[in-house]
């Protein structure tokens, strides 16, 4: 019987401990708290590690930070104005246009994650963005060990704000990786997983 996916083993494995307690925490639920800079550092390298075919490594990270947070606050606002002014009353637009200024500003910074399409033909693409994946998930996961909380945001503002920020010819926008401390009194919901056997086929 397998042990449900949802639960913290019994065991001092601390990789099981992290991959499981990893959760995504979104930029309104930290604390404004700076990470310091060779922390930060040590998070982007791991990043850099990640498993990549043929060693094409490829990604860049746009390190947003300081006033880059209100800057895409106002981007969040003026891009999603028309749709909600469109549906809602004067009261609740007024409120949801201050709840988009103000939701990056308690981020410590915002990286801008950016596929670099290799040259090599044969190489089909979704595995250069697996390995972003992989990338991003060495970064969650090093957020995790050390207390910071983390989420990829990968909506079409996020993306349109990272393509804004000057990308080359062969790179492409994949939206925005937040890091922030984590106000305590927020509640990280547990968010239940289907049971493994459901999902693993083994042959013998």
């Amino acid at each position: 019987m397998m042990q449900a996916i949802d639960t913290l083993p019994e065991t001092g494995d601390m990789m099981t401990h992290l991959i499981r307690g990893r959760r995504s925490i979104y930029a309104d639920a930290y604390t404004g708290e700076e990470i310091p800079a060779a922390l930060l550092e040590e998070i982007l390298i791991n990043a850099t590690w990640a498993p990549t075919h043929k060693m094409t490594e490829p990604w860049r990270f746009v390190v947003m930070m300081g006033a880059q947070r209100a800057a895409f606050g106002s981007y969040l606002e003026a891009w999603y104005r028309d749709y909600y002014q469109q549906r809602m009353s004067a009261e609740a637009f007024a409120e949801k246009q201050h709840y988009l200024l103000q939701y990056p500003l308690k981020a410590a910074c915002m990286i801008g994650i950016v596929l670099v399409k290799s040259e090599q033909a044969s190489l089909p693409e979704w595995e250069e963005i697996a390995a972003i994946a992989s990338a991003v998930q060495n970064m969650a996961l090093s957020c995790t060990s050390r207390g910071i909380g983390s989420y990829w945001d990968s909506g079409a503002a996020s993306v349109a704000y990272v393509a804004s920020q000057g990308l080359a010819a062969n790179e492409q926008s994949l939206g925005i990786f937040f890091m922030g401390y984590p106000d305590v009194s927020h509640t990280v919901p547990r968010k239940k997983r289907t049971p493994a056997e459901q999902k693993i086929t083994w042959l013998t």
